[in-house]
């Protein structure tokens, strides 16, 4: 029997499916990007002295 291959861009739109549907895991990627928003902001302000 054959293995059925998905497509890269299949499994990518998929996966936003997923997480559109999961509260949660938007959650904490709302975190995550706050958080790397933040500090990249920091480092631009040490950049700047």
């Amino acid at each position: 029997m054959r293995r059925q291959t998905t497509s890269f861009k299949e499994l990518m739109l998929e996966n936003k499916k997923q997480l559109l549907n999961d509260p949660e895991a938007l959650a904490k990627i709302e975190e995550r990007l706050d958080e790397r928003s933040s500090k990249s902001t920091e480092q631009d302000k040490s950049y700047t002295k």
